[in-house]
């Protein structure tokens, strides 16, 4: 699976575009810095845990199998924009807390079923706030569309989204991913646009 099409793939499951996806796209600006810079250990590991509620393992490795809290830490630095890196970042904060108050103890101490529960909540959260945030990006634009440097200056991304999003796009691009979770042809061979579809079939990583 291409970068695009995984891209693509993503934003169809979010409802919406993905951040980031421009410099995704365009190539990241990779730095000197280390993500290390940005992120310690613990948070490659709790973005790893994170991650690994989003998408745990069922009858293929899940995303902490494929390093996908690494991912996350190094496209953070690499692609996406200061303010999004301060969310992204402050997020980790915001998500310990939302746990906190749920169930009285930070993330990385509560059981797996407690874990899902709450990200399933943060993840209804992100979608109201989403939805919010875009009636207010699109009802400025139509204020400057005239303006060839305009910038939306309102909310900010919310940081689950950008967690959920890189969650399925480092997972569905690593080799993990393609291979195991996905149904992966090293040379797919002659072009086939009708193949049939069995309930339960796994989707194609390339094609």
């Amino acid at each position: 699976m291409n970068r695009r099409d995984a891209i693509s793939r993503v934003a169809l499951i979010m409802g919406g575009a993905v951040i980031g996806a421009d410099y995704f796209l365009s190539g990241c600006k990779s730095t000197s810095k280390k993500v290390s810079d940005l992120f310690t250990e613990e948070h490659v590991a709790f973005l790893n845990e994170v991650a690994d509620t989003i998408l745990p393992t069922t009858s293929s490795p899940g995303a902490k199998a494929a390093n996908v809290g690494h991912f996350m830490a190094v496209m953070v630095q690499d692609c996406y924009t200061p303010e999004d890196q301060a969310t992204f970042i402050e997020g980790l904060s915001k998500l310990d807390d939302a746990s906190q108050k749920q169930f009285s103890k930070k993330f990385m101490e509560l059981t797996p079923a407690q874990r899902t529960d709450l990200l399933v909540s943060l993840d209804k959260e992100q979608k109201a706030y989403t939805a919010e945030r875009n009636k207010e990006v699109d009802a400025d634009k139509a204020k400057h569309l005239a303006d060839p440097d305009y910038k939306f200056a309102g909310k900010t991304n919310h940081y689950f989204r950008m967690m959920k999003e890189l969650t399925l796009l480092g997972y569905f691009t690593s080799e993990i991913g393609a291979t195991k979770a996905l149904r992966y042809v090293a040379v797919p061979g002659r072009y086939d646009g009708c193949v049939p579809y069995k309930k339960g079939d796994k989707a194609w990583a390339t094609s």
